[in-house]
């Protein structure tokens, strides 16, 4: 194998980096679902399979930086999962795992989207 075809099949970013929700505080996890945007991917995610959203595939009025910040912010409070399939990340929301740390938070904030529909996020 020569040293381009080395590089070109070398991955593209760093894996994403995840922490398990029992190594959040509730602090954190409730700013990480303060944000508009991020409850947004939340809320989708939770309406969507496993592994079945792409980064690319949420309808979310900011850039892709601010994107890739907000699903590190999501990551950091063990609210989802990524992980790298080709050249897209896919996501899946850690309902079960959260809710274990946080019960009820999360249907709480799911709650609050459908009584309230018309509320930004």
């Amino acid at each position: 194998m020569t040293r381009e075809n080395v590089a070109a099949s070398a991955p593209h970013r760093t894996p994403p980096e995840h922490v398990h929700p029992r190594d959040v505080a509730l602090e954190t996890a409730l700013a990480a679902l303060s944000d508009p945007v991020r409850l947004t991917l939340v809320r989708e995610l939770a309406g969507s399979e496993d592994w079945e959203r792409t980064c690319g595939s949420f309808d979310v009025p900011v850039r892709k930086a601010a994107l890739s910040h907000h699903f590190a912010v999501l990551r950091s409070a063990g609210l989802i999962e990524q992980r790298d399939a080709g050249a897209k990340r896919i996501n899946r929301l850690r309902k079960a795992e959260f809710e274990e740390c946080f019960p009820g938070l999360l249907d709480l904030v799911l709650r609050d989207a459908a009584v309230r529909p018309g509320r930004p996020g």
